[in-house]
């Protein structure tokens, strides 16, 4: 806003004061940026409510006055005459603007909004507030990393979030949202597009935050187009409808499992996000819920003061789940209080009523009992009651257990006695009336099949892909798990491993008896080669050699001589010299009888020691040698 300021001010001036000018206006838009950086730093960058306050304006306005006049200063006499008029300019231009960043919106947003976290940071990156403020609608950091984003509805006090609008998908602080002049709102990261609400040419002439906490895009006749009720998150407010086809889907949890709450089929139903999702819990089957009308198939549900209630497609309550009973001024006060019902990441729904900075959260969840919950322990671990988590007898140890195999290649481990699942009293068995040999064989006729369970008593065998925590029960299912057979977990599973560590065994054999085979095989072929005389057959094929060349074979056979195994038998390095320079015959290398090998070191200690004697001595004396060492370059 500086930069246009400076720019509107450079055109006037030039209307007035000519060609001669131009330096002056140079100066002034050269200086004028960085001073306001400064301005902007100073003065935009504390908590301001709606705008900047008058005071703040005088700051911005004094440093500004002070950097101009700085600039005027250094013009030459022959302008004296315009600084008067310029600072009069300045003055007013900066008196009539008001500070442009973060002015926060009360109730409504406009069509042709955009703003990011940064420009927004002065209000906690909130620039959409309700009518009573409290709730805020704007940008707000991970809890993992404040350097990313999230586009969230908040309750201010209590900094609970209670709509996401990008889960999974985060933001830096410069990505924008925008609320188009066609009436869609989204958000851009990297300039691409990661949310929406896809309300383009619908009709929709404003945002609303409404009291309630709920996001809401209405239209010329204040008709709801879109709203953030009707796309919930992992959290439902007070008054909050929830109907069947929406669905909460919790965060992740630690091992990256992740919960969903819908309706369907009549009733309210918690699921573990498994590949097909497993039911741990419904709300018909829910002791605590109070019946006003039995037989009734629910359709929707509303928080409303201190319990949950549900309703028919005719909205007759059918059921009331009271989660805060405190008499009756606690019930006054929770009429008058908005709550929050969230599916967490631990499986459970908590109760929390949004008060201040200090929410209070009820003792009452879902479900009541913890083992009840698919991961209360680690998968494959059993639940006790005071949230115990012992590894079942069948298996020595629990981590042990490997994953599911491929088609063919798994064997099942039992679990021992005493054994049961969550899932076993929501979910339909694969098959009924069979025995335990036939339901053993389903699984592991069952590729995808990763553990079964087996009631005796009923015939009904339940096959699962995987599986979270078991429970300790005394139903008296029969529990398997299937492992791999080359796995070293408990069970039947061990007996295969002897069978892996001879096979392992006679393959190394076998490699290591191949790589001896042909050392041994080459080593001969090349001696043979030798002893015959084809000294140039050892050497490789493509290296060109003229056939009245003897330096090759003498080479090959003094290398030969080099790299014998007794030490004895390696020529000096006076020897080996003279035998290369032509000046001493190489006789053939050793062959594999020891008795030769004997000989041949015999007779190169006799050659060592005459070529080391001081007296006179044939061609191989180091005298001679020395000789023709120094004769010059051959």
């Amino acid at each position: 806003m500086y930069m246009y300021t400076v720019l509107s001010a450079t055109s006037l001036l030039r209307s007035f004061i000519g060609f001669y000018c131009i330096r002056v206006l140079l100066a002034i838009k050269s200086h004028c940026f960085f001073y306001s950086l400064i301005v902007q730093s100073v003065v935009c960058n504390g908590k301001l409510a709606v705008a900047c306050k008058f005071s703040r304006g005088l700051l911005s306005s004094g440093l500004a006055i002070v950097g101009f006049h700085e600039i005027l200063s250094e013009l030459s006499e022959e302008f004296e005459f315009l600084r008067f008029q310029i600072l009069l300019l300045i003055i007013l231009v900066l008196f009539l603007k008001t500070c442009s960043s973060s002015v926060q919106q009360i109730g409504k947003l406009n069509r042709g909004f955009k703003g990011s976290q940064m420009y927004f940071i002065d209000n906690d990156g909130l620039f959409l507030v309700s009518n009573n403020s409290n709730f805020g609608f704007g940008f707000t950091t991970t809890p993992t990393d404040v350097t990313l984003f999230l586009l969230v509805v908040i309750h201010k006090m209590s900094s609970t979030i209670i709509w996401t609008a990008n889960r999974g998908s985060t933001i830096r602080n410069s990505d924008n949202f925008q609320f188009d002049t066609s009436g869609n709102a989204y958000l851009l990261s990297g300039g691409s597009t990661i949310w929406s609400t896809n309300t383009a040419n619908r009709g929709v002439s404003a945002m609303e935050l409404q009291d309630s906490g709920n996001l809401v895009l209405v239209g010329d006749d204040d008709s709801v187009i879109w709203q953030s009720f009707s796309h919930p998150t992992d959290t439902l407010v007070s008054n909050q409808e929830f109907s069947e086809g929406m669905k909460l889907v919790s965060d992740p949890g630690s091992n990256n499992l992740s919960y969903s709450l819908e309706i369907k089929s009549g009733d309210m139903i918690l699921s573990a996000n498994f590949k097909p999702p497993q039911p741990y819990w419904s709300m018909s089957s829910d002791t605590r819920i109070t019946i006003n009308k039995d037989g009734g198939q629910v359709s929707s549900a509303v928080v409303t003061a201190n319990s949950w209630k549900f309703y028919d497609p005719n909205k007759v309550l059918l059921w009331q789940f009271i989660f805060s009973d405190g008499g009756a001024a606690a019930a006054a006060a929770d009429n008058n209080s908005t709550w929050a019902a969230s599916l967490g990441s631990d499986g459970y729904i908590t109760f929390t009523m949004l008060l201040d900075s200090s929410p209070t959260q009820s003792s009452t969840r879902i479900p009541q009992d913890e083992c009840s919950r698919p991961a209360a322990c680690d998968p494959y671990y059993a639940c006790y009651p005071g949230n115990k988590c012992q590894c079942p007898s069948g298996f020595p140890s629990c981590k042990s257990v490997a994953a599911p195999p491929s088609c063919g290649g798994g064997d099942l481990v039992s679990g021992g006695e005493g054994l049961g699942y969550f899932a076993l009293k929501f979910v339909r068995p694969f098959s009924s009336k069979t025995t335990l040999a036939s339901c053993k064989a389903s699984c592991l006729g069952n590729c995808s099949c990763g553990a079964m369970f087996f009631d005796p008593t009923s015939g009904n065998c339940f096959l699962f892909n995987e599986i979270g925590s078991m429970v300790g029960s005394s139903a008296g299912y029969a529990s398997y798990i299937k492992v791999s057979t080359t796995g070293s977990g408990g069970g039947s599973g061990g007996k295969h491993f002897p069978v892996v560590v001879v096979v392992i065994v006679i393959l190394t054999v076998l490699v290591i008896s191949g790589l001896l085979f042909a050392g041994f095989h080459f080593f001969f072929k090349k001696n043979k080669k030798l002893n015959e005389g084809k000294i140039r057959d050892i050497i490789d094929a493509k290296m060109r050699v003229e056939e009245e060349d003897e330096r090759v074979g003498i080479a090959i056979k003094v290398a030969l001589w080099c790299v014998q195994d007794d030490m004895y038998l390696r020529p000096p390095m006076t020897k080996v010299v003279q035998m290369l320079e032509g000046l001493s015959q190489v006789p053939p290398p050793p062959t594999a009888s020891q008795l030769g090998l004997k000989l041949y070191s015999s007779f190169f200690r006799s050659l060592s020691e005459e070529g080391t004697s001081s007296g006179p001595s044939d061609c191989n004396s180091d005298a001679y040698l020395s000789a023709v060492r120094l004769s010059g370059p051959r």
